[in-house]
């Protein structure tokens, strides 16, 4: 139906409350109103959580108890009653205790069982659930961390404070502000970067000085194998300037390294326990685990009494005082026939490195010459590893033939001829102890290592890489949408080829920088212009990028590559490839929240918004996307700012096509508006007159003049060609908001902070129309159209994606997202927050 041109309508009694937007009249089509920008409130506090908790310590336990045997008090109750640990616990001035001792000792089923007991009641034991929270100030608090170095995420002292910290935080409701306070401020970088051990002491001394602070007992295994920053950590844990001292103690163990002698030397507030100067209570409970693990040999061998006795006195004389010494020798008698039993008795010999010994010339005499050379190869890739294999990953890192390691169930098999140097759990193979991995790379190593291990990490370079770029591609997961969430993809990537090639995704370039093909005196550069790197890069990179992004890796890999180009530095024969990382590095900086997100991005939203003449792009240009057009065109270079259509200076508020879809308008804090070409993003016209902030800019429907509203309470009407100035309208008496034409551009109406909406003549500039009874200020406008309009393209809820037909098509990066937009046709129009319009098109 035609609504009649300059019928004018009066509605009496309007009132619209806080926010909401209300329209007086008929409606003819749809009115699409966007949606008042707010500020960001606070984190919430479980994201806050979500981003701190690097593990959680809960779950560590739970696994290591499970790798080791049954948690036994009579083999660690003997500490409960040694006079340094008594003093430690019930004497003020004592906040540290340190418990020293070789490998096998038993410290971290120490620290297991001295858990349970400094936890006092059911109801203050950290196994309780996450949501219960712990209040009342009689109970204690027990927050521990197991360190592991085989374990990226356990062997850092930024991994250790997070760890602590996390489990102080979900036990009490009142600590988490002083995580929150921060996080507030830098959200996820708080726990991340150069920085973030400093950050970390900060929150963690804030909470231990809480004064509602209950006793509170800190406990860290293994500091040995806290193998970066454990300088800044030990000065965490010996840091006096804690406020209620005796309230906080800190219980940590490791290995008797002189490093950590220098900082936790015993005085007024730290004692030591050696477990070799308490041999006899250690030798004590070790007898205590030989008889625990006899009686389970029993109950599967069925020895007699006679044999019975007799394994329990060769093992309690042998074993030295070490339970992995043991666990070992039960295992190995597990597997051997009662007649033998007595023989291998014998020969066994006492301590750790003997037994080694014993070991692997059990496993070089095995009577197939090949498995045994395959067990080698899957003790030297152990060996040399920056952390535990899944079985899959074992087979191209050992180099095992694919055609005979297809099964799992194959490297399974392997993996337990390799003596009792490893374990399998959970599909993972690692060291049964970090002691096993010491004795083959001290001077045991020529017993599995033929070549030094620099070239073994060669060999692996090698290897890496030809896996790589054998089984990359795009889609690895078969996730099929550009628009699918890496954090939803878990199944498909339990079930890809990337559990075959995660680990050299992600450590190649270590295994790199650990081999001789780095240096001048080799031949053979990896490195060169053309080489194998060279190649990868120019084939595989975003495919790479892919992977990384799917194994949550990318912060790995951006680091990768910063190292990789570091490599490239000073090099003959290079330049190119120097180029290309340098390329590479940017790329993977500028798009790393687009990949991070949605790893197919890295062929869409990363290559669209990358230079023109980025190497990576060309490289890649077939993958680009053809139905997304982005104008204005990138910039040629990183070096360069992105182009900002002659640039506002300042916030952009606005944007609008006009309706022929050939120019552009936005509005600015700068006290600006700018009419620009939508096909080659050139600025037409720059129209000077408001003398504050400019909110909102319209174009009439028959795109010849240009309205705008402004800060300074009124609202202009302008030439849209010649840029003139056509009329002034004054009435307001606050700020205007927004202003829009009448489908038939002779009306205009008008949103002000004044409470009113007001609608006038667009030649004449008289007021038509005010609009009263809003009980807040009215910030949105609009005049129904004549025909029903349905645009497909769009911006998601939450402004980080454009979408098409409600479906998320192009990630946008954060100087990308939008403060306004405008939508013509198959094109969005978009002004952000720091001046930039630019334009997207679907073809």
């Amino acid at each position: 139906m035609q609504h009649p041109a300059r019928d004018i309508t009066t509605y009496s009694g309007n009132q619209a409350y806080g926010e909401s937007t209300n329209i007086y009249g008929n409606i003819y089509g749809n009115v699409d109103f966007p949606e008042k920008p707010r500020e960001a409130g606070k984190p919430s506090l479980r994201q806050c959580l979500h981003d701190l908790r690097v593990t959680d310590p809960r779950e560590d336990r739970a696994r290591i108890e499970g790798d080791k045997d049954k948690l036994l008090k009579d083999c660690y109750g003997w500490i409960l009653d040694d006079s340094s640990f008594r003093r430690w616990r019930t004497q003020s001035e004592s906040r540290l205790l340190w418990i020293k001792g070789d490998p096998g000792k038993g410290k971290t089923m120490m620290t297991m069982g001295l858990i349970d007991e400094l936890s006092q009641s059911e109801s203050s034991r950290v196994v309780v659930p996450m949501k219960r929270r712990l209040v009342d100030d009689s109970e204690s608090l027990v927050s521990f961390f197991f360190c592991q170095n085989t374990i990226p995420v356990l062997n850092n002292a930024v991994s250790v404070l997070r760890g602590l910290i996390y489990m102080l935080a979900i036990q009490r409701d009142d600590l988490q502000r002083y995580v929150q306070e921060e996080y507030a401020i830098a959200g996820k970088r708080l726990f991340e970067g150069h920085n973030a051990v400093h950050s970390l002491q900060r929150i963690l001394l804030n909470m231990l000085n809480d004064a509602a602070l209950p006793p509170t007992y800190l406990l860290v295994d293994a500091l040995d194998e806290c193998t970066t920053g454990l300088p800044e950590l030990l000065r965490v844990i010996t840091d006096a300037n804690l406020g209620r001292q005796s309230r906080v103690k800190w219980l940590v163990t490791s290995r008797n390294i002189p490093d950590i002698e220098r900082y936790l030397r015993p005085d007024a507030a730290g004692t030591q326990v050696s477990l070799e100067v308490s041999a006899s209570h250690v030798s004590k409970a070790v007898a205590a685990f030989v008889d625990f693990k006899v009686q389970d040999l029993v109950t599967v061998k069925r020895y007699e009494a006679k044999l019975q006795a007799e394994v329990e006195k060769v093992l309690r004389s042998k074993a030295e005082g070490t339970f992995l010494w043991v666990s070992l020798v039960c295992k190995e008698l597990e597997g051997v026939g009662y007649h033998r039993t007595r023989e291998v008795l014998r020969e066994l010999p006492p301590g750790l490195d003997p037994l080694y010994e014993r070991m692997m010339g059990q496993l070089l005499a095995q009577h197939n010459v090949k498995t045994a050379e395959f067990c080698k190869a899957v003790l030297r890739a152990v060996t040399i590893a920056f952390r535990p294999f899944r079985l899959r990953e074992l087979v191209v890192v050992a180099g095992l033939p694919s055609d005979e390691f297809d099964d799992p169930q194959a490297v399974v098999d392997l993996v337990s001829r390799c003596g009792s140097f490893l374990t399998i759990r959970q599909d993972t193979a690692s060291f049964i102890h970090l002691s096993a991995k010491d004795y083959f790379m001290a001077g045991n190593a020529r017993r599995v290592f033929d070549i030094a291990a620099v070239d073994e990490h060669r060999q692996v370079t090698y290897r890496l890489l030809s896996a790589m770029r054998c089984l990359l591609r795009r889609d690895l997961c078969g996730l099929e949408r550009s628009i699918a969430q890496t954090s939803g993809s878990t199944r498909q990537t339990k079930d890809s080829i990337l559990t075959q090639i995660a680990y050299a995704c992600e450590y190649w370039v270590d295994h790199l920088c650990a081999s001789n093909l780095t240096s001048s005196a080799t031949s053979e550069d990896i490195l060169e212009d053309g080489g194998v790197v060279d190649l990868f890069l120019q084939e595989k990179f975003l495919n790479w990028l892919e992977a990384l992004s799917l194994c949550k890796s990318l912060s790995r890999g951006i680091v990768t590559i910063e190292k990789l180009w570091l490599l490239t530095q000073g090099r003959e024969h290079t330049s190119a490839l120097a180029r290309l990382v340098q390329d590479a590095h940017r790329f993977a900086m500028s798009h790393k929240s687009a990949i991070e997100t949605t790893a197919l991005q890295a062929y869409v939203s990363a290559l669209l918004f990358s230079p023109r003449k980025s190497l990576v792009r060309k490289l890649f240009q077939h993958e680009e996307p053809d139905f997304i057009e982005i104008i204005p065109a990138m910039d040629n270079n990183w070096s360069a700012c992105l182009q900002t259509l002659e640039g506002h200076s300042d916030k952009v508020n606005s944007v609008a096509f006009s309706h022929d879809s050939t120019r552009l308008a936005s509005a600015s804090d700068d006290k600006t508006v700018k009419i620009w070409d939508a096909s080659s993003g050139a600025c037409l016209q720059t129209l000077e007159g408001h003398s504050y902030k400019v909110y909102s800019v319209a174009f009439s429907h028959d795109s010849t003049r240009l309205a705008s509203a402004s800060d300074d309470k009124t609202v202009k009407i302008w030439d849209a060609s010649s840029g003139a100035c056509l009329q002034t309208l004054e009435g307001h008496s606050y700020k205007v908001y927004s202003v829009a034409f009448s489908h038939d551009s002779t009306r205009l109406a008008s949103a002000s902070d004044d409470k009113t909406v007001k609608i006038w003549d667009a030649s004449s500039g008289a007021c038509l129309q005010t609009l009263e009874g809003y009980r807040d200020f009215a910030s949105l406008v609009g005049f129904a159209t004549q025909q029903p309009v349905h645009p497909a393209i769009g911006i998601s809820s939450d402004r980080t994606w454009i979408t098409y037909n409600d479906q998320q098509r192009l990630w946008l990066p954060l100087e990308y997202r939008p403060t306004c937009s405008a939508v013509s046709g198959r094109c969005i129009s978009i002004g952000t927050f720091s001046g930039k319009v630019w334009i997207c098109c679907l073809k």
